[in-house]
């Protein structure tokens, strides 16, 4: 009898801890659901109430600054920008476009600023007779500069 009623004891506490556990689950799940749908409903996307089927507006094109005797730099180390069009600059493993005028053998002719002595020497140090591949592609520091607004606040001071 004694065996019997301690089996009976041991089932019964294994059915509370079942159920417990159960219970701890649900509640889990619950406020989890809760908290989830809560956090889903208040996302507001970027965009705010633009519609994305809305026919965007293409902004006008800016007209690029010449500007006689170049653009300023902000800072010491800064690549100079480009104070006229390149459009119709071609730039490919062949051709080159800006050479016509910076390279070596024609900055003077026409009164251009000659491609920087850093231009001729490769990653390692080594010192070239023509221009390092790593910096033949002008236009990927160079830029030329258009007369917009700035989109947001510029707080930036250069170095003095």
């Amino acid at each position: 009898m004694g065996l019997l009623m301690n089996s009976q004891l041991t089932y019964r506490v294994m059915m509370e801890n079942e159920m417990k556990k159960t219970i701890l689950v649900m509640m889990v799940a619950l406020l989890t659901l809760f908290f989830t749908a809560s956090a889903m409903s208040e996302v507001m996307s970027l965009r705010g109430n633009d519609d994305l089927e809305a026919m965007a507006v293409t902004p006008a094109k800016k007209k690029v600054q010449s500007v006689k005797g170049g653009i300023a730099r902000s800072y010491k180390q800064q690549p100079p920008m480009v104070p006229h069009k390149i459009d119709k600059y071609k730039i490919n493993l062949k051709n080159n476009g800006c050479l016509k005028c910076h390279s070596e053998k024609t900055y003077k002719k026409e009164k251009a600023p000659k491609v920087g002595d850093s231009h001729y020497v490769t990653r390692d140090g080594k010192t070239l007779s023509t221009i390092s591949s790593r910096r033949y592609f002008c236009n990927q520091c160079h830029a030329p500069q258009v007369g917009a607004e700035p989109l947001v606040q510029n707080m930036f001071e250069g170095a003095k």
